[in-house]
């Protein structure tokens, strides 16, 4: 069962409209974070949605000041954004492994082939 469309009408519902029904949820959840402030600056609602430089990288790419607020996005700049946040999401995918390598998660609490310093008459 999926959710009645829960963005305004605008170009972020737009862009949603033009997506394919497995990627409606996602652009949902991607809109409701950078549209929860809609006052706010874009630069740091990015940052806390993509990793390291790529909000800023999007940014200059679109031609887009780090102050512009959300809602001066155009439906185009909307796609854009989602298609850069799925491409960078953290969120697992259905069939890939958990951790990313296939393989079982440590069981010592550290990197696999690593294990804690010993600390030899203490």
């Amino acid at each position: 069962m999926s959710r009645p469309n829960s963005l305004p009408d605008g170009p972020a519902a737009d862009a949603r409209a033009g997506l394919p029904e497995s990627d409606t949820a996602a652009f949902d959840r991607l809109a409701s974070a950078v549209l929860s402030s809609p006052s706010a600056p874009l630069g740091p609602l990015l940052r806390a949605q993509l990793p390291g430089t790529t909000g800023v990288r999007w940014l200059r790419h679109e031609g887009l000041a780090p102050t512009a607020r959300p809602t001066a996005l155009t439906s185009a700049q909307w796609r854009s954004l989602f298609d850069c946040w799925a491409r960078t999401s953290r969120a697992p995918r259905p069939g890939a492994p958990a951790n990313g390598r296939g393989s079982r998660p440590s069981t010592h609490g550290h990197a696999p082939g690593a294990a804690a310093i010993p600390r030899w008459g203490q």
